[in-house]
């Protein structure tokens, strides 16, 4: 048993099976990469794309490969169509919807989670998203990364921790899960400073959070600072006790849908031991028993 209340096992109680996550790219884009801005200084300009996803295809194509991969190993699996890549709520409401009505023709599929920027949403968009609550179990995925408008703006992510907690409301007023992006490790920020990340996503009852690690992409602005030596990142350890302080401060309620994450290993620069994941989930596991802990113990 989990010492943290895993996404796997909430999945499972949910429905019965084993629920797959199927990363999409809608051909979305980004207003944060637009004009001058130059983006958010981690983005590789991929998008977080799924590295199994072919952008060439439609989302219709890249669920049925998708599928057909998964079932030929586990006939009894259900499916979650994660509009994954860019800002999938970037565009007008009508546009939105017939791209959100291409999982309708799938019978497997239990829940879609829509990745976007807590900057990008309105009553509207919220409207729409929530229309599929009496078919799906239904997410939406805000990156947040940090708290702190000082982090923020050295990230260059272009919104301020109030336009989360606005976004936030808009959800919770549809009554749509909201799952919380953070980085941890990010430049300037302290331990301190990423427990109290932890401690307002529990104060604000956010459902889910994804948990992820400093790392360096090719072609990000951060690769170039990483080279002149500006970006200090973690080893697996340090990492590990950290997101175990994190899991001790947060809610026992919130879903921990990550606990780590990577680049593609084609853009992967560092750090080097952020491409064994499971090591790195394991080493969490052991210092949770280690401590005698598990998530919620110092909420």
């Amino acid at each position: 048993m989990k010492l943290y209340n895993d996404y796997g096992t909430y999945l499972k109680n949910r429905h019965g099976c084993k629920v797959y996550r199927i990363g999409l790219d809608a051909g979305f884009s980004c207003p944060n990469r637009e004009g001058s801005s130059g983006g958010c200084v981690y983005c590789d300009g991929s998008g977080a794309r799924s590295p199994y996803t072919d952008p060439e295809e439609s989302v219709e194509k890249q669920l049925s490969a998708r599928i057909g991969k998964i079932r030929s190993k586990d006939r009894g699996a259900k499916f979650i169509a994660y509009f994954q890549a860019f800002t999938n709520t970037y565009a007008p409401v009508k546009k939105l919807k017939t791209i959100y009505d291409k999982i309708t023709g799938f019978e497997d599929i239990v829940g879609i989670s829509i990745g976007t920027r807590p900057d990008c949403v309105d009553g509207e968009k919220m409207d729409l998203i929530a229309s599929y609550k009496d078919r799906y179990d239904v997410w939406i995925e805000y990156g947040l990364q940090s708290i702190h408008d000082k982090t923020l703006r050295a990230l260059n992510r272009g919104h301020k921790f109030a336009d989360f907690l606005k976004a936030l409301d808009l959800a919770k007023e549809s009554g749509i899960n909201v799952c919380a992006h953070v980085i941890l490790g990010l430049p300037g920020e302290t331990k301190e400073d990423m427990i109290e990340t932890a401690k307002k996503i529990s104060e604000f009852k956010v459902d889910g959070v994804k948990i992820h690690l400093l790392h360096i992409l090719k072609g990000s602005a951060l690769e170039k600072q990483y080279e002149d030596g500006n970006v200090r990142l973690m080893e697996r350890d340090e990492y590990a006790e950290i997101v175990c302080d994190f899991l001790e401060h947060l809610n026992p309620y919130t879903v921990v849908q990550r606990l780590t994450g990577e680049g593609d290993r084609d853009s992967h620069i560092a750090p080097a031991w952020a491409l064994d994941k499971a090591a790195t989930i394991k080493r969490i596991d052991e210092i949770l028993k280690i401590r005698g802990s598990r998530q919620g113990s110092r909420f």
